[in-house]
């Protein structure tokens, strides 16, 4: 299987499987220098945990092994390795999937694509698949702190109910498992949510994220652009299904003159009057904060009895057993934030070859390690 890395002078591979004995994150190209102990790993891990009745039951320590790369606290420039190990397995729940491919699931692309699938958990396509992700997303996060780039995020919408912009608390995020910003919001969607269980169904929704402190130039202007970049990231994440920057489609229904993001001279620097660009003008960061919008469906892996088909062309009605997650956003936006920080990492690094003086000044600074003749 090729495709398991993202990214390239600032690498990541994420390795394992659902119910195999464990799974992980190789990062490469991390700088050396970078403040990074075990506890910011595991900070970011303990994040995505599910916990509360919205979330799976399946109950994984996913207690980080920090393998290489970290020495007496922070990163020494060589390969991270990071582990983490299945506890909480049971296998069993899905032995009648072996022949029958569930509704919405990956599971017949990879019968047709392998000819071999791992049916306990969906093996690669589990969403468990995105711990190792989260790992390697807090290294990322540990390098643009020192670059003074945090991103953050929160989930606005689940099924048809969205946050009111205008009670945005984001220390709400905190304070409710669906980690809407929106204490009104927030009961909706939990009701919705438990109606959606009682039913065996399950339901999609919208996370935004914010990348704040971001440094101008970041992005090349053809085929790596900026965004084209953080869309890859963002769509290598299971389950989602559109993405957008800015006004995104809502673009699409405006005029120029209100599309366009006006500018005007301040201090005799360049000031912009909104930011309906997101951030990113030609493919490049433009300094002002990045926003994006990622729409995740519904969890496929329902108990609500559905039409499927087994490997041998039969029609069979499936009710899918097993822990699942009956709302994928709120543990879904951990994710969502760690590939922003690798896509952004990544491109900070491509971003110090841009100008001849940037590579002058930085290889210049490097001491000689032999004495000048006099």
């Amino acid at each position: 299987m090729s495709g398991s890395g993202f990214g390239k002078c600032f690498s990541v591979s994420t390795w394992g499987e659902s119910h195999g004995e464990g799974l992980g994150a190789i990062v490469d190209g991390c700088p050396a220098g970078v403040p990074l102990s075990l506890d910011d790993i595991q900070m970011e891990l303990d994040r995505r945990k599910p916990g509360g009745q919205f979330a799976t039951s399946r109950q994984e320590a996913d207690k980080a092994m920090l393998l290489s790369g970290v020495f007496e606290g922070a990163t020494t420039g060589t390969p991270i390795s990071i582990a983490l190990f299945n506890g909480d397995k049971r296998s069993g729940d899905y032995k009648e999937l072996c022949c029958v491919y569930r509704p919405g699931h990956a599971d017949l692309a990879y019968d047709l694509k392998y000819g071999v699938r791992d049916y306990r958990g969906g093996g690669r396509s589990s969403g468990r698949e995105t711990a190792g992700r989260v790992a390697a997303g807090a290294v990322a996060k540990a390098f643009l702190r020192e670059l003074g780039i945090t991103v953050s995020s929160y989930v606005a919408s689940i099924g048809s109910v969205c946050v009111d912009k205008d009670r945005l608390d984001l220390e709400e995020v905190l304070r409710n498992p669906l980690r809407m910003p929106d204490a009104s919001a927030y009961a909706k969607a939990a009701e919705l949510c438990r109606q959606a269980i009682e039913d065996g169904d399950s339901l999609g929704g919208v996370v935004e994220c914010f990348i704040s402190g971001v440094i101008s130039g970041l992005g090349e202007p053809v085929f790596d652009k900026a965004h084209a970049v953080l869309g890859h990231a963002f769509f290598s994440i299971g389950a989602v299904k559109g993405v957008e920057f800015g006004r995104g489609f809502d673009s699409a229904r405006l005029r120029g003159s209100q599309c366009n993001d006006q500018y005007a001279g301040a201090d005799g620097r360049v000031a912009k009057l909104s930011n309906n660009a997101g951030g990113i003008l030609g493919g490049i960061t433009d300094g002002t904060d990045i926003f994006a919008r990622i729409a995740f469906k519904p969890t496929p892996s329902i108990s609500k009895e559905q039409r499927a088909a087994s490997s041998s062309g039969e029609s069979v009605q499936l009710s899918v057993k097993g822990r699942h997650d009956p709302v994928i956003p709120p543990r879904a936006s951990v994710v969502v934030e760690a590939m922003a920080a690798i896509a952004l990492a990544d491109l900070a690094i491509q971003s110090l070859a841009s100008k001849v003086t940037d590579v002058k000044s930085i290889l210049k600074s490097r001491p000689s390690s032999f004495l000048q003749e006099q």
